[in-house]
């Protein structure tokens, strides 16, 4: 699958992955700023932004896109970045090309299978009757008697794609909220996967995706990983603290890389 991606810079490559319901377009003001000493590229995942649409969904397929795009754009090992389930996608591919992979960088998310679901954002995004709706405002006044949150009904709402006149989603909603129970897991199983390179986690303290409990899980999976907490994020940590996040990044890359 070719995704879709935009590059920024002409350094080393530094691939960076979205979470669910993303695409690269929220990384790209992060990109601009490596783009200083990286080629930093911002990727649509599979069923997301402007990449293909495919009835699979699960891990190992995300992690070999990544890594035919790695393929594609480097002649050897990349940087590779990846929020929530870009992080999964990340560390999927990881676990399978370790020597693809120059280091890793892990926004909020463990290895580990989670229980909570999305699916009933997607029930709600689906709800919505498109053909009456003619400007975001409208679908954002609809979701706003079940979401409370205007953040998160900006961010669900920036799927909706008004381009072509009517408006249409973006993301392939049905092929994931059929994937949910693969996107909640993790299908890899140490010692047997292992990547033994430069790895860092980053959490907020706010969110609960990685959870002191799930430390050894990541070591299991990752020996060398350094596990960083900034306070006060949540789960967005990289919107949230972006001075932090940043420098975090820079000065993991420059010790490892």
């Amino acid at each position: 699958m070719k995704l879709n991606s935009t590059a920024y810079g002409d350094g080393p490559p530094f691939l960076i992955a979205h979470g669910l319901f993303g695409s690269g377009r929220n990384w790209t003001s992060f990109a601009k700023a490596a783009a200083s000493d990286w080629r930093a590229i911002t990727v649509d995942l599979r069923n997301h932004g402007d990449s293909p649409w495919d009835p699979t969904m699960d891990y190992p397929s995300m992690g070999n896109d990544l890594l035919e795009l790695i393929a594609a754009e480097a002649d050897g090992p990349a940087v590779l970045l990846g929020h929530s389930m870009g992080g999964k996608a990340s560390m999927a591919a990881a676990l399978t090309r370790p020597d693809s992979i120059a280091a890793l960088i892990i926004v909020d998310i463990a290895p580990v299978a989670y229980g909570h679901s999305h699916a009933n954002y997607i029930g709600l995004l689906q709800s919505l009757d498109l053909d009456t709706i003619t400007r975001r405002g409208e679908a954002d006044a609809l979701l706003a008697q079940d979401i409370p949150e205007p953040g998160l009904r900006q961010f669900l709402l920036q799927n909706l794609d008004f381009k072509d006149g009517a408006p249409r989603w973006k993301p392939n909603l049905a092929a994931i909220d059929a994937n949910m129970a693969a996107l909640t897991a993790f299908p890899f199983a140490a010692p047997n996967s292992r990547y033994d390179g430069p790895a860092l986690f980053i959490a907020g303290s706010e969110s609960e995706y990685v959870s002191p409990d799930s430390h050894d899980a990541i070591h299991a999976f990752f020996p060398e990983a350094q596990i960083e907490v900034i306070d006060g994020a949540g789960h967005w940590v990289h919107a949230e603290k972006p001075e932090k996040f940043g420098a975090l990044v820079k000065t993991f890359l420059a010790e490892q890389v």
